[in-house]
């Protein structure tokens, strides 16, 4: 981590963009300083009436995974080597600078349900607090290798749900929401690329330790930063496997997309050629480069319920 750290001015220059030029959720949503403020909204809200009810499902639980924000940094920052004291450490930097990108997400996809008119924002605030409040256990510890391996998988995923549902969007003809998604979609990808390319750097610095922590996270599977997802009522409950029922059966993200990020990983970072390990890591590299063939047997098993869950957000 030392050694990568010395090229973090690099990183923060390749894949994060200055916020002077950076866009902001203003440059989306309808004005309110301009006459046309609530012509443009009642236009935003007919739009909206075209989407399906799974996708608003799932358009509010991508939002509350973007706001509960603050939990994804003092994650972060709470990394082993990280110093939140010095400012001019560079891990604190970009993760500080990731997360000011990360903010206008949940900024911009709230801001439009509240004006869509077809969401429960009480409800929708709820279940973020309780988010928030409740945390994640992504199984990462304090281990800043296994948190690169969690942040390239999940940075990719969240890529591919925002993607899609611009792609939905377009084609239910609302171009303002699909223009949003698909720009929050390409600020996934950058930071997904950063995070890949630290995976590939501490290959090279320390390739047993990195296939190892490579290996487990594998083991353990990747879970979402919302799987603790609740509603209103305040009960622990499955919802999480409503939400992801419903992004499965829009084609949002299922599980077949688990399967080839993992494929995309593995060849990225070169893993089925890699030698020079030790024997813990040779095992660990074979394990993970035929994982991908028996959860594919798998996920061709999975069947996903017919029937669209009540979520207590949707109006």
């Amino acid at each position: 981590m030392t050694e990568l750290a010395k090229n973090m001015d690099s990183y923060v220059k390749d894949y994060l963009v200055p916020i002077e030029t950076n866009w902001q959720p203003a440059d989306m949503l309808p004005d309110s300083t301009k006459d046309s403020f609530f012509s443009d909204v009642k236009a935003l809200q007919e739009a909206a009436n075209e989407l399906p009810y799974d996708y608003w499902a799932v358009l509010v639980g991508d939002t509350i995974t973007e706001e509960a924000l603050p939990t994804y940094e003092s994650w972060l920052l709470a990394m082993d080597t990280v110093n939140q004291v010095d400012q001019n450490d560079g891990w604190t930097r970009w993760i500080r600078n990731w997360t000011a990108e990360e903010n206008r997400h949940g900024n911009l996809l709230g801001t439009y349900l509240y004006l869509s008119g077809k969401v429960d924002m009480k409800a929708v605030a709820v279940s973020t607090q309780y988010l928030i409040a409740d945390g994640f256990d992504i199984g990462t510890s304090a281990d800043p290798y296994r948190n690169f391996v969690y942040t390239s998988f999940q940075e990719l995923a969240t890529n591919i749900s925002h993607r899609r549902t611009a792609s939905l969007a377009k084609q239910h003809g609302n171009s303002l929401l699909s223009r949003m998604c698909a720009q929050i979609a390409a600020d996934e990808l950058r930071h997904h690329k950063a995070y890949r390319a630290f995976v590939s750097e501490i290959f090279t610095l320390d390739p047993n330790e990195m296939m190892l922590a490579f290996a487990d996270m594998m083991k353990k599977k990747i879970v979402m930063p919302a799987h603790f997802l609740r509603e209103i009522n305040g009960a622990k409950s499955s919802l999480f496997e409503h939400f992801s029922d419903a992004a499965q059966r829009l084609g949002v993200y299922t599980t077949n997309d688990y399967v080839t990020i993992m494929r995309g990983l593995i060849s990225d970072w070169n893993i089925e050629n890699m030698t020079g390990l030790n024997e813990s890591a040779e095992k660990a590299r074979d394990y993970v480069a035929n994982l991908p063939a028996r959860l594919e047997k798998l996920a061709d098993r999975v069947k996903v319920p017919e029937l669209a869950y009540p979520f207590s957000w949707i109006a």
